[in-house]
């Protein structure tokens, strides 16, 4: 009796391509089960947690009342959700909320240039200054809060009960503990 016989099959009962199917398929369950790979973000490996303040600027929020706005929502000492790059990151601390005036640049005679008050200021424009709060990993790529980078010029989208918008990361400070 021959090892292969002339339809290719192993002592003449298991087909060699049949055989060679059934073992790829334990090898690929084997190695799923056996071999799972790492867990988690590679952000978060060998990455250390600490408490990290980021600096937002709101420019042009068109609101009626902004005084609604902060009574209801979005005040100092609260909580707001963030979506950084169309990813829910969750709540995070809002440590103050600044309004900032609204100004035009007026060319003096002299030739210097000063900063003055907006005389015609559209009222329902509002720009302010926010500082959010909370704990970031450190990668060697830079702080990554949620499962995204946080970086100096990326918009952050701030939702609340009566608000919804978007504000520019103009600042980054982290904290050792």
């Amino acid at each position: 009796m021959a090892i292969l016989d002339s339809k290719g099959r192993l002592f003449g009962k298991i087909n060699l391509l049949d055989f060679g199917a059934v073992l790829v398929i334990l090898l690929v369950i084997f190695g799923i089960f056996f071999f799972p790979g790492t867990s988690g973000s590679v952000a978060q490996v060998g990455a250390k947690t600490v408490p990290m303040e980021v600096d937002l600027v709101v420019r042009g929020l068109n609101v009626r009342d902004p005084q609604q706005l902060f009574d209801k929502g979005l005040k100092a000492g609260g909580k707001t959700n963030v979506i950084i790059r169309n990813q829910p990151h969750g709540e995070i601390g809002i440590q103050s909320i600044k309004l900032l005036p609204r100004t035009v640049n007026v060319f003096q005679p002299d030739g210097s240039v000063k900063e003055m008050p907006d005389p015609k200021s559209n009222n329902f424009s509002t720009d302010m200054l926010l500082t959010l709060q909370g704990k970031a990993q450190v990668t060697a790529n830079g702080p990554v809060l949620g499962n995204s980078k946080v970086k100096i010029g990326m918009p952050f989208e701030l939702e609340g009960f009566n608000y919804n918008f978007n504000a520019t990361v103009i600042d980054l400070r982290l904290k050792d503990k």
